[in-house]
């Protein structure tokens, strides 16, 4: 990967130049760009591109000895500060200062104010600029590699939720199974959970991001699940709802499969070109026909990756159209209070027709279950 990464870093250097000049320096902290630009995941790392072509990953002292990037490139240069208890930020930009550099282009959206004025003191003679979201919207495409990644990911997850639905659930506490799902994934090779696992039974059923408590599965329940791994970085996520102990009831039918319509009117509206606004649209009048269009809440899905909440939102106000091999979720859901609700979630890579239409990489059946 480490060709990958300093063509990465290349492609972001001349956008910035084609905007700042060519002595522009970009400082990158935002953890996941840095892993994007550099393979590496140390805590804390940041990422310098001086003039000249230097690049240089700034790591904390105690991590140093550790620090080297995790595709063992040549092309980067790894320092720690000098002092432990300095701010590799600081740090980086009285390099780019030192470097010739007459700007700075920081994410000043991953910035507390109290950094970005450690920033300007330690360099005063260079002026800050922001970047925005330029190694964010360059994230937004994957390469065939980053979708392997994500597809293992699926995998893993698939695995543990699937092991799951075959253990005893009745009686059993919405922590304890988020807990044991989590466990899970990392037997099966994740990282860790994407994001918190989340469980939810009886009357929490179909709440979006609940999080779990100690109400224990009862028969006849709805239980719905949300969980994720993350692997290499890269974060899916799958939400699964099923039926407790007997055959579901009639409420209970006609809820799952109206979301289910609605999940797949989004699912399969994935196609390059689409505006992300049409696939948010073609969900929401489903459930709007069913008479829960205020259900879905401000947004369809979202992308994912080495984030779990990336760009596109697949959501109303989103002017923005979908591109070939970004990878999104379509994850609607309707909670009736006191009652609970139904929830599906996906993670799909937008294709072309020609290449088979979107690839669903969570797989684990949508089948209403009883278990």
């Amino acid at each position: 990967m480490s060709d990958v990464h300093l063509l990465r870093r290349s492609r972001l250097r001349e956008r910035c130049a084609a905007h700042g000049g060519a002595a522009c320096a970009v400082l990158i902290t935002r953890v996941a760009n840095v892993r994007y630009l550099t393979g590496s995941a140390v805590p804390g790392a940041v990422l310098l591109l001086a003039p000249g072509g230097r690049d240089t990953l700034v790591v904390p002292a105690d991590l140093a000895p550790a620090g080297q990037p995790a595709s063992g490139e040549r092309s980067l240069q790894v320092r720690a500060p000098a002092a432990a208890d300095e701010d590799g930020a600081v740090t980086a930009a009285a390099l780019a200062a030192r470097a010739g550099a007459d700007s700075l282009a920081v994410e000043e959206h991953d910035l507390t104010v109290a950094r970005h004025r450690a920033l300007a003191t330690a360099a005063p003679g260079l002026g800050l600029t922001a970047l925005t979201s330029t190694v964010e919207q360059q994230r937004l495409v994957k390469d065939e590699e980053e979708i392997a990644a994500l597809r293992i990911a699926a995998e893993i997850t698939d695995h543990a939720l699937g092991e799951l639905l075959e253990s005893i659930l009745v009686g059993r506490t919405e922590r304890h199974l988020a807990l044991e799902l989590e466990r899970r994934l990392i037997d099966h090779g994740a990282e860790g959970p994407a994001f918190p696992t989340s469980v939810a039974t009886g009357g929490h059923a179909g709440l979006a991001g609940h999080l779990p408590t100690d109400r224990r599965v009862e028969e006849g329940d709805f239980l719905s699940v949300c969980l994720g791994a993350r692997y290499r970085g890269y974060r899916c996520r799958i939400g699964r709802t099923f039926v407790i102990g007997t055959a579901p009831s009639d409420w209970q039918i006609e809820l799952y499969e109206l979301v289910f319509a609605a999940q797949r009117a989004g699912r399969e509206a994935l196609l390059p070109g689409t505006p992300c606004r049409e696939v948010d649209r073609v969900t929401r009048q489903v459930l709007d026909a069913g008479g829960y269009g205020d259900a879905l809440g401000p947004a369809t899905g979202h992308g994912v990756g080495l984030e779990i909440g990336e760009d596109p939102r697949l959501a109303p106000a989103v002017m923005s159209k979908l591109d070939d091999r970004v990878p999104v979720t379509v994850e609607p859901g309707v909670h009736l209070p006191g009652r609970g609700g139904v929830r599906l979630d996906d993670t799909l890579v937008v294709r072309p027709q020609a290449d088979g239409g979107p690839e669903l990489l969570t797989i684990t059946t949508k089948e209403l279950l009883a278990l």
